[in-house]
């Protein structure tokens, strides 16, 4: 009998290849008891290509060939075994946090990140990177444009924004700076707006930028040469609030952008065009994905009886596909592109944090545990993570409805960003100038008090279970005097 050719099944005896292509419909448990019929059986329920298909199915080492691995059967396990291990982790706040240190006198304007690496940008006028995949946590500083009056002081950075091959600056003034990642610290386009910029938007896997400054919507994209030029300028009949550019657009840009109550689709080389205007109900926050956007709107007075809510409109046909929310205070940001399908989380001046369900049209999951409002979320398919106006960062399990865990900071976060094992989150004070120009090196005290913090967490770090507890208080004390403010409580413990 040839069983390296040939295969048993029962009564018949069937090629490899045709064996494998019925095994090819097994899953990892019946592969498992089909090891154990026979030594052929378990020869087959091995096959490299089997267990690479399964490797691929679940997500993991995507970027691989067959030929990478020796055993993928082991692969799959490891990889399983790691998510399980990320996932304890993260419930139990075990890792390592870091903060992403900056020199005294600078206050924390904005930050952004991608993949991360960490943008951020400072009171100073100056503009810094991290990348977090590495233990070395010095920046480089990205080089300015100097301004109209040649040396001198730089202005205020107002919005960053950074995506895997770009990044962006815009400052007080009005100009607007754009870094390649690939070809060093100096910028490689800037332009010019006359009054100050209200939003700056960055295509998240493009090379295009949308500027709002004034009435003017300004959309900068380079063309097949790499010479930056200017696709569209869209004249607004309101300042605008806030301005997305769409994701994964072949050919010229598009942007969406809220401006009080109105909502544009802003399409290159084309006329804007209004998705959405409805009088006396003004955009409160405003997210963007491939094919949607989703934007909550406030009602006032007379509208009382229809509650605040998030609207989510198809892009291609300009329809609202759906309603969703019910709650009397402000949706106050709202995150489409990174949630799971037919998913959105949104965050309230209620101090509530919702997930919706697109395909339902209702939340499944609403959580309390804020002090102020909510101003960033993000989820996955099992965690919500949570910023709020008082400094407060939670972690929900969203199945539960339930917190894990929470860290406080002085300042609002308002930004977060997290993947499998890492997560970023910025508290940017509100006021860039607090008590004039006292904030200089000579005060460093105060300037820990005011300057907003960046915190990286690595829930990867294989570290013995006592060490790698995130600590409660993360000051070194050893400074020759304390503040209150400076020994740094993750959790606002009455006591230690």
């Amino acid at each position: 009998q040839n069983e390296i050719n040939e295969v048993p099944f029962f009564d018949v005896q069937l090629p490899y290849e045709l064996a494998l292509k019925i095994f090819q419909y097994l899953g990892k448990a019946e592969l498992g008891r089909c090891a154990q019929v026979s030594r052929t059986w378990k020869i087959l329920a091995e096959d490299e290509v089997l267990w690479y298909r399964l490797c691929q199915e679940e997500g993991y080492l995507l970027d691989m060939s067959i030929s990478d691995h020796s055993c993928w059967k082991l692969a799959l396990k490891n990889c399983r075994a790691r998510e399980h291990m990320l996932k304890t982790n993260w419930k139990n706040r075990v890792g390592a946090v870091s903060q992403l240190h900056y020199e005294p006198g600078r206050v924390l304007c904005d930050v952004h990140c991608c993949d991360g690496v960490v943008m951020a940008g400072y009171s100073s006028g100056e503009v810094k990177l991290w990348d977090t995949h590495t233990w070395d946590y010095r920046a480089p500083v990205l080089a300015a444009v100097p301004g109209p009056g040649g040396a001198g002081a730089l202005p205020h950075v107002s919005f960053v924004r950074i995506n895997s091959s770009l990044a962006v600056a815009a400052y007080e003034d009005g100009t607007v700076s754009v870094w390649s990642l690939l070809l060093g610290q100096e910028p490689i386009h800037h332009f010019q707006h006359n009054q100050h910029i209200q939003a700056l938007a960055l295509a998240p896997g493009g090379a295009a930028v949308a500027t709002a400054s004034g009435f003017q919507v300004r959309l900068e994209s380079p063309d097949d040469r790499g010479v930056w030029q200017t696709p569209g300028t869209f004249e607004i009949q309101k300042l605008v609030n806030f301005l997305n550019l769409v994701p994964d657009v072949t050919g010229s840009p598009v942007a969406v952008a809220a401006a009080e109550d109105i909502v544009y689709l802003l399409k290159a080389e084309a006329p804007g065009r209004i998705l959405h205007s409805v009088y006396g109900q003004p955009v409160t926050c405003l997210d963007v994905a491939a094919h949607e956007a989703a934007f909550g709107i406030k009602t006032f007075g007379w509208l009382l009886n229809e509650p605040n809510q998030i609207l989510l409109y198809n892009l291609e046909t300009n329809q609202c596909v759906t309603k969703v929310g019910n709650s009397m205070g402000d949706f106050s940001c709202v995150n489409l592109h990174s949630s799971p399908p037919h998913m959105l989380v949104a965050g309230n001046k209620d101090r509530r944090v919702r997930v919706f369900d697109l395909r339902q049209g209702q939340a499944v999951c609403c959580v309390q545990g804020h002090q102020l409002g909510v101003c960033a979320v993000q989820m996955d398919e099992w965690k919500v993570v949570s910023g709020g106006e008082e400094g407060l960062l939670c972690l929900w399990d969203q199945r539960m409805a339930t917190k894990l865990w929470e860290m406080h900071a002085r300042h609002p976060v308002r930004h977060v960003w997290f993947d499998s094992h890492r997560l970023i989150t910025a508290n940017i004070p509100e006021e860039k100038n607090p008590r004039g120009s006292s904030i200089t090196e000579d005060d460093p005290s105060l300037h820990r008090k005011y300057r907003g913090v960046i915190y990286s967490y690595d829930f990867s770090v294989d570290q013995l279970a006592v060490d790698s507890v995130l600590p409660i208080c993360r000051s070194s004390y050893d400074e020759v005097s304390g503040y209150s403010y400076n020994i740094g409580l993750a959790v606002p413990y009455d006591s230690i």
